[in-house]
């Protein structure tokens, strides 16, 4: 995992996701070397990086021009991108011209999840993953209703992250806000 402190960051830009964060994407995200991933809502890039040094190809949308130029020079610090789509825009219309994907994180929409995700639905190959990260309640149960409705099994799990700072008398731990993966199992639709 690149650590947070090794990204260029934009105060325009959100990001990059925590390191912790990005490490439990991976695990679910399950990368291989033949997986075409994509990346909705890129900021800074924490998760297309980690994504562009596991798969064979990966789609980095965002609707922020900053957001792309901001994943483009991180990509290009760590040796990076080579096999890195960026794509400003609006991501239904992104969606639209990709092909069959393996993965899909989604971590901005715009307020446009339900679309996102039925588009993503259309383009998952049997087996394929969708990890949405979120914020917001609303997010959160936006994205389990719209997952369940598509036929998906949906599983949620939130993480409370605390880093240690140190103090003169010892160290403290700092919290970061809570961040909640939901992510399918397989689609119905593909069980045998």
């Amino acid at each position: 995992m690149i650590p947070d402190d090794e990204f260029i960051k934009n105060p325009s830009v959100p990001g990059p996701t925590a390191m912790e964060v990005r490490c439990l994407i991976m695990c679910l995200a399950e990368p291989g070397k033949n997986d075409v991933a994509v990346d909705v809502g890129c900021g800074t890039g924490g998760v297309t990086l980690e994504l562009a040094g596991r798969v064979r190809r990966v789609y980095a949308i965002d609707r922020n021009p900053e957001a792309i130029l901001t994943t483009e020079m991180n990509l290009q610090r760590h040796g990076l991108g080579d096999n890195v789509t960026l794509m400003e825009g609006d991501a239904p219309e992104a969606l639209c011209k990709i092909p069959d994907i393996d993965i899909a994180v989604v971590g901005g929409s715009g307020g446009e999840l339900q679309e996102i995700l039925r588009i993503i639905k259309d383009k998952l190959k049997p087996g394929g993953r969708i990890i949405v990260t979120a914020i917001l309640l609303e997010t959160k149960f936006e994205a389990m209703e719209c997952l369940r409705d598509l036929g998906f099994d949906v599983n949620i799990t939130e993480l409370n992250i605390a880093r240690g700072r140190a103090l003169d008398r010892g160290t403290m731990m700092v919290s970061r806000n809570p961040v909640a993966l939901i992510y399918t199992g397989v689609s119905h639709e593909n069980k045998d």
